[in-house]
């Protein structure tokens, strides 16, 4: 893999962008405000507190956990693999000097991109409305990068195996979704069943989530091990996302 090649990628999937983003933005902007508004302040109504802080505040760090989360699921499941089959835009990628790692490369990096733009949007607007406690918070913005890339990797092996653009449908309902619900962004996940409770703290939601609230709090002591799991699971997936691809797109 050449990382010039793979920014050369990068390059080019930033430039398409930049003619889209305005509805890009407002899309990707408008359903995490939702859920703040519906849960945080609707549901935040009957829950006051939960371990002595509003229930809106007590969320808002999550909002800016999923919505990085899904930017750059969105970018590595429907985005990789419309370029991949309907645009042929690989073909006419692969026809240059870049290889197919430099394309897989770049695809991994340029959904870490979009995760870190759309996290830090939520950031910028939690700030706004006094909804985040500190301005350590901003320290979220690199780690956005680390679970941008386990995400992109993850959605990259779905990618890989999947039929049809019809099965991302399986993908979103019985991963994406019960991650979501259960990795603490709404409620925290002692509260379930110790089996339950296990399995939540094996999602890299979750993860990110505890560096996210700890951030915005200010308190960052208890992170080390959720952003060393982090640095592990791109470790672990990144030779089977590069792996899986190769044979996909070669196939």
């Amino acid at each position: 893999m050449n990382i010039r090649r793979a920014f050369r990628v990068w390059q080019r999937h930033f430039t398409v962008y930049t003619k889209i983003y305005k509805s890009s933005i407002v899309l990707n902007f408008v359903e995490p405000i939702l859920y703040l508004l519906a849960l945080g302040v609707g549901l935040g109504a009957f829950i006051k507190d939960i371990n002595g802080v509003p229930y809106v505040n007590f969320i808002a760090p999550g909002i800016i956990a999923s919505s990085s989360m899904f930017a750059a699921t969105y970018e590595c499941t429907y985005g990789t693999y419309i370029r991949m089959t309907f645009q042929k835009t690989f073909d006419a990628i692969l026809a240059t000097p870049v290889n197919i790692d430099d394309l897989i490369a770049g695809e991994l990096i340029w959904a870490a991109t979009k995760s870190v733009f759309y996290g830090t949007i939520i950031i910028a607007t939690l700030s706004v409305f006094r909804l985040v406690d500190s301005s350590l918070v901003l320290l979220v913005i690199p780690v956005l990068f680390l679970s941008g890339l386990v995400f992109a990797e993850l959605s990259m092996i779905c990618t890989a195996i999947v039929p049809g653009i019809d099965s991302f449908n399986y993908f979103y309902t019985l991963v994406m979704t019960p991650m979501f619900l259960f990795s603490g962004i709404f409620f925290p996940v002692d509260t379930f069943p110790p089996v339950i409770s296990r399995i939540a703290s094996f999602t890299p939601l979750f993860h990110l989530t505890n560096i996210c609230r700890a951030f915005a709090w200010g308190n960052f002591s208890n992170v080390k091990w959720d952003i060393i799991w982090l640095i592990g699971m791109v470790i672990i997936l990144v030779p089977l996302s590069f792996r899986l691809m190769r044979k996909r797109i070669i196939s």
